[in-house]
């Protein structure tokens, strides 16, 4: 798409479109009714044609949008883009020239015309944004494309305004509906716009986040990072941003705090049967379920006591006094569970930093997205809620697991989910019994998870367990480490072009193996 840009000053708006090049759309010409106009040097920076077109004091409005019409004419131009275009058009100038963009800095139809900001602040909303429509022979009363919104903070002024809607509401909303243009999204009818795949959904078009800011934190993942939590009010799900601290003397959370609480919740909401998970930066040092509470913490914290060190302990169950016996026995920084006796909590309060967390009630998954910020953007994604059975498992060596091992392979893909990528987990019954975690290579991960198992573990190695992968095994040398660390079953999504040389690895050390056909990355 061809544009054409109008503006009178600096153009900050028209300059960032060229930058931008939303959709592929570029500018033909920037024109300007002000001989020099900032824009015009920075059009030519940037290899622009430009052009003038002042008017003259004896000639009027019409006569002087002719002469800029015939100037446009020497030029490719399927959309013209205003900013800060001082000059109202003319019916006739928008009748001849093609569909003719502005931006207005407040949220239409609200505070139109000039001195919006000075309208804003007078008005005392909390709430201002940017419109970008279609222009009309109205002022600022033209169909609306898109919009969008911006706080205004306690203490602004005019100019503190003028920079937030610049760059966080126009930067945006003007590419936005110059990218809907140049995709041929936008349909303008009877004086109404509508905008194909506008329409919602899980991933709509275009997505507002608003959150308060929970409370600031002494500092980030590190002292030299300042940090903030914030906290979404829909979210109905049991979380830690939402949980309450029982000891309200302890230490607040930590930035880290808040992310491993975070992953050590989510692990154990895997699983009905009482669970205990023990995390450390994130990964779990060790997860179990039992038949009861302090078992399954025994033994997740068995996987590797050295590690846990420190960590963060989550329980699916309330606490009772046994289990949280357990827990002060060692140090931990936080611990959260869907609520405590009073037996427990006599006993964790002895312990002045361990923060004691109060989430409620686990049942209920409501959050379906999860997302990760970047630098520019955010990714988001649908949470990865599988839950698999052995229905969903192809079994495809020449040994068939057990029902035990088949046991421990679901056990150990549901938590296999939560480990960072590369992962590899060993685990028998329903215990981690050693975890690899982060490698670059998938070999080095079983490596890690073998040296884990026996070096670490209390009361159990490798010999006989299960292991679980989050990817395929590129090769077979991950089945012979495996095999040489007394792995008898394997658990993986399957799907390599080498996946018959990994069944065969299999079937000569005499390991079972299934398929789930489903990857498990945790990034």
């Amino acid at each position: 798409m061809k544009l054409a840009g109008m503006a009178s000053n600096r153009g900050r708006n028209l300059l960032h479109l060229a930058d931008a090049a939303p959709g592929g759309a570029e500018f033909s010409v920037i024109l300007s009714n002000e001989e020099g106009a900032p824009v015009l040097e920075d059009a030519a920076e940037r290899g622009i044609p430009t052009e003038v077109v002042e008017k003259s004091d004896e000639e009027s409005r019409a006569e002087h949008e002719r002469r800029i019409l015939q100037r446009l004419e020497g030029y490719d131009v399927d959309l013209v883009c205003l900013d800060g275009y001082m000059r109202i058009l003319t019916e006739e100038f928008l009748d001849q020239a093609p569909t003719t963009l502005n931006v207005h800095p407040s949220l239409l139809p609200s505070f139109p015309g000039m001195d919006a900001h000075e309208q804003v602040l007078e008005a005392g909303v909390s709430v201002t944004g940017c419109t970008v429509h279609i222009v009309d022979e109205t002022v600022d009363g033209g169909p609306i494309v898109t919009q969008e919104p911006v706080p205004v903070y306690d203490g602004d002024d005019a100019a503190d305004l003028k920079e937030r809607v610049l760059h966080e509401a126009e930067f945006t909303a003007y590419p936005r509906a110059v990218k809907w243009f140049a995709e041929d999204a936008v349909t303008i009818e009877d004086g109404d716009v509508a905008v194909e795949g506008d329409d919602g959904g899980q991933f709509p078009a275009r997505r507002f986040v608003g959150e308060d800011r929970g409370r600031e934190l002494r500092y980030g993942e590190n002292p030299h990072q300042d940090a903030a939590v914030y906290v979404d009010g829909s979210a109905e799900e049991a979380s830690v941003v939402a949980a309450d601290q029982l000891n309200e003397g302890a230490k607040a959370l930590s930035y880290n705090n808040y992310n491993d609480a975070d992953g050590a919740l989510s692990l154990i909401k895997e699983f009905d049967e009482p669970a205990a998970a023990v995390i450390k930066h994130t990964n779990p040092a060790g997860c179990a379920t039992a038949d009861d509470l302090a078992t399954a913490y025994e033994n997740a914290l068995s996987t590797d006591p050295m590690s846990a060190f420190g960590g963060i302990v989550a329980l699916n169950r309330e606490c009772d006094a046994a289990t949280a016996e357990q827990i002060t026995d060692s140090f931990k920084e936080v611990v959260v569970a869907p609520g405590y006796t009073e037996a427990a909590l006599d006993v964790l309060f002895e312990k002045d930093n361990l923060r004691v967390l109060d989430v409620g009630d686990l049942d209920e998954i409501t959050e379906t997205l999860v997302e990760k910020d970047l630098v520019g953007g955010r990714l988001v994604q649908e949470r990865d809620l599988q839950k698999l059975t052995a229905d969903d498992l192809e079994f495809v060596t020449d040994r068939e697991p057990t029902d035990e091992q088949v046991e421990t392979m679901l056990f150990a893909w549901q938590t296999i989910k939560h480990v960072k990528s590369n992962a590899i987990l060993f685990a028998k019954g329903t215990e981690t019994v050693g975890v690899g975690m982060g490698q670059v290579s998938r070999v080095d991960a079983v490596r890690l998870a073998a040296m884990k198992a026996d070096e670490h573990a209390e009361g159990k190695d490798a010999e006989g367990a299960v292991m679980a992968s989050d990817a395929f095994f590129p090769f077979p040398d991950g089945i012979e480490e495996a095999a040489e660390a007394g792995i008898e079953a394997v658990i993986q999504p399957g799907g390599s072009v080498n996946d018959e040389d990994v069944i065969e690895a299999c079937n000569e050390h005499d390991i079972a193996m299934a398929f789930t056909g489903n990857r498990a990355f945790q990034h």
